[in-house]
């Protein structure tokens, strides 16, 4: 599927389930209200995702870590070391690509194990690498815009529109999904 395809389908999709994301924003609403919510589908959710969700977030949480400490070392080290600053932020921001085609094959190929979904993933990357990275510019513009409003409706849209893009894009063909 293209980018485009991914970006016009993912808001179609956004505009037919809109009515779950009003009641996501009740839900979020009565969490800040300290209500307590029991919500069948995020139990059966972390349930059938934990092991997936830890290993995927630790990995995630490590590169951040070990980049937030490696380029500014790298940047305030001289001249010398300004194209190991460039190659660590380059890594980092790549990691970060591989993540939207990782996460949605993570959650789509469950029975999977992670070592063969991620290599799925790096091979769905570098079949498309300027399609993988115009998403990444093009959510990172939906999210900026999201934060900007700082409004939690609206950044739940474009977390949500965000994550259903990247399903779209990085997700195999389904043809229920392309009507």
């Amino acid at each position: 599927m293209t980018l485009r395809r991914a970006l016009g389908v993912a808001a179609n999709d956004l505009y037919h389930q809109a009515w779950r994301l009003m009641v996501l924003n009740l839900l979020l609403g009565a969490a800040v209200l300290a209500e307590d919510l029991r919500l069948v589908e995020l139990r059966n959710g972390l349930r059938r995702h934990w092991r997936h969700g830890i290993v995927l977030g630790a990995a995630l949480a490590i590169a951040v870590a070990v980049g937030a400490v490696v380029v500014p070392f790298y940047a305030r080290a001289g001249t010398w070391a300004w194209p190991l600053a460039t190659l660590s932020l380059y890594l980092l921001l790549m990691f970060g690509v591989f993540q939207l085609a990782l996460w949605p094959l993570a959650v789509f190929e469950v029975g999977r194990p992670l070592r063969a979904v991620a290599r799925d993933a790096a091979l769905a990357v570098a079949r498309r690498p300027l399609g993988f990275l115009g998403l990444a510019l093009a959510l990172l513009l939906v999210n900026v815009v999201g934060v900007a409003a700082a409004i939690l409706p609206f950044l739940t849209l474009t977390i949500s529109y965000s994550f259903l893009v990247s399903a779209h894009f990085a997700l195999p063909k389904n043809p229920a999904r392309e009507a």
